[in-house]
């Protein structure tokens, strides 16, 4: 599930129904870095993966992120593997990435781990990217294929409009889309990713290759719970 509200309340309610991961938006929801750290340990306090999706993908944005503890990261608006590529280096410390060294960072164990270990952390990091363009459709096979990067998690409504069908989920051209999403993944030993608003699209997904499926965001869940409610009462009064 994704993280929009930027709340700790929130997110270890969310956790603690069980979730597997948990993703703190950061591009789109209305926390900041500035509320990260509290919602990390929202998370992992439930014993659910805590990810993040920084503004953007910037060497210095994704590293806050995963200074601060983050289990894996997902990088938005990319439009190309050579992007992704570049990306996946600001995962790791070096000689494998570009990654700042600061071993008593949280991400980095709080000085537990020495500078000779401190590489160990590289394949613990979870890298996901997102295909939300033309470009990174075209591209996902060979995005697929690059070490580091573990998940191609598809954005349904920036790759529909994209497409010039937006938010036509039932479109060919968005269909075709997700199989080749799915293919690429299934070619290359990675796990093909979406966010979806609605559980019965789900059987469909997990047939064509689906692993990573986000459900929904909290603050959805909120207008959603909040709306159907208010409708009943209403419902109900207005028979009376």
């Amino acid at each position: 599930m994704f993280l929009d509200l930027g709340s700790p309340t929130s997110a270890e309610a969310c956790a603690a129904a069980g979730y597997d991961w948990l993703l703190v938006d950061l591009e789109h929801g209305a926390a900041t870095e500035a509320d990260l750290l509290g919602l990390l340990h929202a998370v992992e306090v439930r014993g659910a993966a805590a990810l993040v999706r920084p503004q953007s993908g910037e060497r210095l944005r994704i590293g806050r992120a995963l200074d601060m503890g983050a289990a894996g990261i997902m990088v938005p608006r990319l439009d190309s593997a050579e992007e992704a590529r570049e990306a996946v280096t600001f995962l790791r410390y070096p000689p494998d990435g570009v990654r700042g060294v600061a071993i008593r960072v949280r991400g980095a164990g709080l000085g537990t781990l020495g500078h000779g270990e401190i590489r160990t952390r590289n394949e613990q990091i979870l890298g996901i990217v997102q295909i939300e363009s033309l470009g990174a459709l075209r591209e996902a096979d060979a995005i697929a294929a690059i070490d580091g990067v573990d998940v191609l998690f598809v954005g349904p409504a920036d790759l529909t409009h994209a497409l010039r069908v937006p938010g036509q989920f039932q479109d060919p051209s968005y269909l075709a889309a997700l199989d080749a999403v799915a293919a690429a993944c299934g070619a290359h030993g990675k796990a093909a990713g979406i966010l979806i608003y609605d559980t019965a699209l789900v059987p469909r997904l997990i047939d064509i290759g689906f692993r990573f499926i986000g459900i929904g965001a909290d603050g959805a869940l909120v207008a959603d719970g909040a709306a159907r409610s208010l409708a009943a009462v209403r419902a109900v009064a207005a028979g009376t």
